[in-house]
């Protein structure tokens, strides 16, 4: 199951599982938009594509809550 980090590794900036606007890449590293789009879809970590992370809502996410552990060194 995807672990939905609630922030952006490169920047902190907060993205919760329920709102769009994130992506991943096959190791799970998560990017905002913003930082997707410099590192030119390309994650750093892996070289991986980053793609558009599917949002947890609902149900979904009250059973299966997202990761708390933020990714953000800084």
């Amino acid at each position: 199951m995807l672990a939905m980090h609630p922030d952006c590794a490169r920047c902190g900036a907060d993205l919760p599982a329920d709102a769009g606007g994130a992506f991943v890449c096959s190791l799970e590293c998560t990017f905002c938009a913003e930082c997707a789009d410099a590192l030119d879809e390309r994650c750093p970590n892996c070289g991986g594509e980053l793609l558009d992370r599917p949002t947890r809502t609902g149900k979904a996410l009250k059973d299966h809550p997202a990761s708390t552990r933020r990714q953000y060194p800084g």
